[in-house]
């Protein structure tokens, strides 16, 4: 990130603007919702610029900017519609000590101003670095049609009651409160009867939430998916928003640990295979302590945590503390494996079913019924079964399996960094061990990429019209 974003103060500080174009012009509509002292330095204004003046909006010098003309100002606009006079202006203010912005000059700016989504007093600011301006107008736009327009005034009538807001504890039982203001009782009163219905619901609502039991600490298991924040559902990204505490796996994307609460404690209990470990009693001690103290525990699991993610046990330890729990599913890595390579895990006239297995359990590698998998047509999708292949391997063709059955590994399943390895039973040893797969990895038996089942279906066609010529 090479520019920092925050939110200046420009009440009562000086804003120096050098142009009377279009360029200034466009800077100006959105400075001067700000409570800034804007000077304008042009020789040949705009007459909307003139109208502001006239208006007292601004302070209107009828000359070009000189030396000493921006000292003071927190602020330096260069919008000439000249690079050369932009450049002039832009040395004699920095000269002068003020940050300067020369519009469509990215190198030559100190700062950026970003596209903004107003509903004053609360300000949205999307900036791309000047990568894609484009961009940061649209996603502007879909944030103006999501966010309400009631959302200004509701903020501005909750900012004059935050005092009273204190007399609730610090911590979740003023966010409760918040919450339920902004989310349901603020619309709704706004929408029944205006500002003075808000105003009167604040009263009602604090009187509310003043009167109620603390809650109580509780404990959600919630499904992370395969990485891709994209993935994640609707109720685990409520879960993360609402967490006092995180609690997550080594395979939990950065990018999904980015959605959680700033003043969440993330604590990291990550396992790795033949490496860094976590107890799974340490785990279930951090779990029970903080719901104990009354905290909203998210315990993040990556993929889906009823599959192979030790959910039972976790679960016995809370419900023998006689806490409360639940679960929000999330999509697991076979669906995206399986999804990426354009496939489906049951066809009819394929199989009828599907199998989950483990590549390794608490003894070892783990065992299956292997003479079953062996025969033609089985679907199974193998979770850490990258360190076991070998084993996998050899234990299906010693049961007979046909060694040319399709196996395909996902390295990194629905991540910017996956890999596909389509290979057969025969060839997945050394053709994983070449691959130096380093990431999470689904093992998918008995499927191949679509586009490589259809480059096989093509030559095998090919083969037999050429055969049929020969016999010709």
């Amino acid at each position: 990130m090479q520019h920092f974003p925050i939110f200046l103060n420009l009440a009562g500080r000086r804003v120096v603007l050098s142009g009377g174009g279009e360029a200034a012009l466009a800077k100006l509509r959105l400075i001067l919702k700000s409570e800034a002292h804007v000077t304008v330095f042009a020789a040949a204004p705009a007459s909307e610029i003139r109208d502001w003046a006239a208006q007292g909006k601004l302070r209107l010098v009828r000359r070009a900017l000189d030396h000493g003309d921006a000292l003071c100002a927190a602020l330096f606009y260069a919008a000439n519609d000249d690079d050369a006079e932009d450049a002039r202006v832009a040395a004699l203010a920095r000269a002068d000590g003020a940050l300067v912005n020369m519009v469509d000059n990215l190198h030559g700016s100190q700062f950026i101003t970003p596209a903004i989504v107003d509903r004053d007093p609360v300000t949205i600011a999307i900036g791309t670095e000047g990568a894609a301006p484009v961009l940061a107008r649209q996603i502007k736009r879909e944030l103006e049609e999501r966010l309400s327009p009631v959302l200004g005034p509701l903020a501005r009538i909750g900012k004059t009651f935050r005092k009273m807001a204190d007399a609730l504890p610090m911590g979740r039982a003023r966010r409760d409160f918040w919450a339920d203001y902004y989310d349901q009782a603020g619309p709704r009163a706004h929408a029944a009867g205006g500002e003075t219905a808000v105003r009167e619901t604040l009263d009602t609502l604090l009187t509310k939430h003043l009167t109620r039991t603390a809650r109580e600490g509780h404990v959600a298991f919630v499904g992370s998916g395969p990485g891709d924040p994209d993935l994640l559902t609707m109720k685990a990204r409520r879960a993360l928003d609402e967490a006092d505490v995180v609690i997550f796996d080594r395979l939990v994307t950065p990018e999904i640990l980015e959605l959680a609460r700033r003043e969440a404690l993330m604590i990291d209990v990550g396992k790795e295979g033949f490496g860094r470990h976590t107890p799974q009693d340490e785990i279930n001690a951090h779990i029970v302590r903080h719901v104990a103290d009354g905290h909203q525990v998210v315990r993040l699991k990556s993929g889906d945590p009823t599959v192979f993610g030790r959910l039972d046990e976790e679960i016995e330890a809370v419900t023998a503390a006689g806490q409360s729990w639940s679960i929000v599913p999330g999509i697991t890595s076979a669906s995206a494996a399986v999804a990426s390579i354009g496939q489906s895990l049951t066809r009819r006239g394929r199989n009828a079913n599907v199998r989950f297995l483990t590549g390794h359990d608490m003894k070892g590698f783990a065992d299956h019924d292997w003479a079953d998998l062996a025969t033609p047509g089985q679907v199974a999708a193998i979770y850490m079964g990258k360190r076991a292949a070998r084993f996998i391997q050899g234990r299906l063709l010693m049961h007979g399996a046909d060694p040319e059955t399709p196996v395909t590994v996902i390295e990194n399943a629905s991540r910017p960094n996956e890999r596909t390895l389509a290979t057969t039973l025969a060839e997945l040893e050394p053709a994983l061990t070449n691959a130096a797969f380093d990431g999470p990895a689904m093992v998918l038996l008995g499927l191949a990429p679509r586009q490589a089942e259809s480059r096989h279906t093509s030559e095998t066609l090919q083969t037999v019209d050429i055969s049929i010529e020969e016999a010709l």
